[in-house]
């Protein structure tokens, strides 16, 4: 039921046209990041705040199909700020993905007389947040994954921690490399965007950056630069590549020891990267995010996702979102089809916003492959 009413007491100054929510629940799911125990705590104290019940659904859409669901208050959600993966667990759910499953969910909501989720992960979890919606479920997303492929936001829970533990272990690596005289390849994750290996390239003064995003890259372009460094006396190398370059990182290392005589050495740093203590960044983000996440349920909002742009919270939806997430990834990624028949749908108007939206994107992303490779020669 919509009425015009106080947000809550901690929003006096703002009156909503709202919906009044009895109980919501509040799941993670997909891969975690450090900073979802934060977002789960902002979610769970600022709703109860404002006179909401919250439920804690264990394991994403695999216990809410089983009902693995609690009542939370404010002190189970006490000491887990600083707490990396995920209280509430996450979990595989093919059966979610079938009709039968999303009715499941969709009756499990109504026992517990549950009418707004706040999901917590990436693209997948948003589209099951979408399937509830079309049952009534009232759902917004909150955007947790270390990679920051989710093309709408600037950020995402977990990604700021993720580059701070790559940047930590390749700082480590590179004591080593400079004692022996070495070059290191490090792999790091981000199988649909190259985000952690370029930020992080950037923050260690890497060699050389490889990610499917740079459709310039040259291998031998790479292996004169490490031939140049040498014999102008560099003594240690770095190279970054993203895991979405398939099947080629470890094959990498060898070429450079094979083609140049640096000795070569190969590091997967791999899920230690999804671990540990969220940072400052991501703590705050998590709050800010679950905040604005139960103010738009109570706005009235549902199948939108909370974005940060340009330093400000902002409703994102979902569908047009997933749409336009193809449309960007498909520049750089055969197996990502063009959503051609999904565009369809949309007026030209909105057709023509969501390619300038990409197009930023990609001129975002260029500028610092730009960057990248603007800093890293070592002799000239």
């Amino acid at each position: 039921m919509l009425a015009t009413i106080k947000v809550c007491e901690a929003k006096k100054e703002k009156t909503y046209m709202t919906k009044q929510f009895r109980k919501i629940g509040i799941l993670t799911s997909g891969g975690d990041a450090p900073g979802m125990n934060a977002c789960v705590r902002a979610v769970t104290r600022y709703a109860i705040k404002c006179g909401i019940e919250v439920y804690g659904i264990y394991e994403g859409y695999k216990g809410l199909i089983e009902g693995n669901i609690k009542k939370f208050a404010p002190h189970d959600v006490a000491n887990i700020i600083e707490k990396g993966g995920t209280i509430l667990y996450s979990a595989r759910c093919p059966e979610f993905k079938e009709e039968p499953g999303i009715l499941k969910a969709v009756g499990v909501c109504r026992e517990f007389g549950i009418d707004g989720i706040v999901a917590i992960g990436g693209d997948g979890t948003f589209r099951g947040a979408s399937d509830l919606c079309r049952y009534g479920i009232s759902c917004i997303g909150i955007p947790g994954s270390i990679d920051n492929d989710i093309t709408c936001t600037d950020n995402s829970i977990g990604f700021d921690t993720a580059m701070n533990t790559v940047v930590e272990a390749v700082d480590r690596l590179r004591d080593t490399c400079e004692s022996h005289a070495r070059c290191n390849v490090v792999e790091v994750m981000g199988r649909n965007a190259g985000y952690i290996a370029l930020e992080t390239g950037i923050a260690v003064g890497a060699t050389a950056v490889v990610i499917k995003e740079d459709l310039n890259y040259s291998e031998e372009e790479l292996l004169n630069k490490i031939h140049e460094g040498r014999k102008a006396g560099k003594r240690n190398f770095i190279v970054i590549v993203a895991e979405g370059v398939e099947n080629y990182s470890e094959k990498l290392a060898k070429t450079i020891q094979e083609k140049t005589g640096v000795e070569t050495k190969f590091a997967r740093l791999a899920h230690i990267v999804r671990g540990g203590s969220p940072s400052l960044a991501d703590r705050l983000l998590a709050a800010r995010m679950g905040v604005a996440a139960v103010d738009m349920l109570m706005e009235g909002m549902e199948n939108v996702f909370v974005c940060e742009r340009d330093g400000k919270m902002v409703p994102a939806d979902i569908q047009e979102a997933i749409v336009m997430d193809r449309m960007y990834k498909s520049t750089f990624t055969p197996s990502v089809k063009y959503p051609e028949e999904a565009l369809k749908t949309y007026s030209p108007e909105k057709i023509e916003y969501m390619m300038n939206f990409c197009v930023m994107r990609e001129k975002e992303i260029k500028e610092l492959i730009t960057t990248a490779e603007d800093i890293s020669n070592y002799s000239v």
